[in-house]
């Protein structure tokens, strides 16, 4: 049997970390891309094949793509700044990439490319592949740019595959919601501060669930249809249902380091917005926060039916243990003052 190779951007980070374990798991080759390897080689999943590069440098992903069946997209610009002046260049070199490799390009989609137009204000919307997308937020126009950008390069022969999830959670996720906030990452978690809104359902994906998601796909790639959407439902969470995972998690933790049956469980408070407000005028991240505070106080739910038709289910870890491992993964880090970028 030919080798699989896979080549993963982003792979020191929160998604493509997880995919490379994921698809190391599957039986690939993996080859990380990687502006310094040896960091790469200290703070990133172990197993990789890591070769030096920029995703902003089409030669260096051309390069890295040779020989690759997959090439999964996970690199993104950092502190949600300079979007179209980076993520665009990045995906337009990966296309190029994948393109003369004849690779098949794997890209993480988001909500961001929907406007409040389609979600709900006390639930029930289910979205499929097809709903309309009318982003109201630079960042979602962008995204709708970058996914118009794969449908155009069909045309001339890729391969592509998005699988649209909602609100990243992990262990291998530091930046996103759960660890910042609701986690307070470098503190102790004395009360749980969440912006989630009382009445409205929230999109959460749980790394290594998605992660599998794509590796499974993956395995599959060669019988897909050459330019497929797909969502991933996730957890489907109403009210404060995470932050009451996290307090839960946290209580847990506590009486298992004491040894006893039952923790201090912390309360759950809402997230304070006016400070974001007061610092968005000298922040880029404060501003880009503010604009996607409409994804808290609507409701959607994604409808993941064709992926269940295609992999006959989708991977689901129970939400008390995704929470428990993402807070375990999250003191590790903070324990020995290391952890993926």
């Amino acid at each position: 049997m030919t080798e699989r190779l896979a080549l993963v951007t982003g792979a020191t980070g929160g998604i493509g970390g997880a995919v490379a374990e994921a698809l190391l798991r599957h039986g690939w080759r993996v080859r990380g891309l990687a502006r310094d390897p040896e960091r790469a080689r200290r703070s990133g999943p172990a197993g990789l094949d890591w070769v030096a590069g920029d995703a902003l440098r089409e030669a260096d992903l051309v390069r890295a793509a040779a020989g690759a069946r997959v090439l999964f997209h996970g690199a993104n610009p950092p502190g949600y700044r300079h979007w179209r002046g980076l993520a665009m260049p990045m995906l337009a070199h990966a296309i190029t990439a994948a393109q003369g490799a004849g690779a098949r390009l794997l890209l993480p989609g988001s909500l961001y490319v929907y406007g409040p137009d389609v979600f709900t204000p006390k639930g029930g919307a289910r979205l499929g592949e097809d709903a309309p997308r009318h982003p109201r937020t630079r960042k979602g126009a962008v995204r709708v740019e970058m996914e118009a950008m794969l449908a155009a390069a069909a045309e001339a022969g890729l391969a592509s595959l998005v699988v649209r999830a909602g609100d990243f959670f992990g262990p291998r996720a530091p930046s996103s919601w759960v660890t910042t906030v609701l986690m307070r990452e470098g503190r102790p978690v004395r009360r749980v501060v969440t912006p989630e809104v009382p009445g409205a359902g929230h999109a959460w994906a749980y790394l290594p669930d998605l992660a599998e998601t794509f590796a499974r796909l993956a395995d599959r790639e060669a019988d897909l249809p050459r330019c497929l959407s797909l969502h991933f439902r996730g957890h489907h969470l109403h009210g404060c249902g995470m932050a009451e995972a996290v307090a839960d998690a946290v209580a847990d933790a506590v009486a298992e380091a004491a040894g006893r049956a039952h923790g201090a469980r912390p309360p759950v408070r809402p997230f304070r917005w006016l400070p974001v407000y007061a610092g968005a005028p000298f922040v880029t991240f404060l501003r880009e926060v503010i604009e996607m505070r409409y994804l808290w106080s609507t409701s959607l739910e994604l409808d993941n039916a064709r992926l269940v038709a295609l992999l006959g289910e989708e991977p689901h870890t129970p939400l008390a243990i995704a929470v428990r491992s993402s807070l375990a993964a999250l003191q590790a880090r903070a324990a020995r003052g290391a952890g993926f970028t």
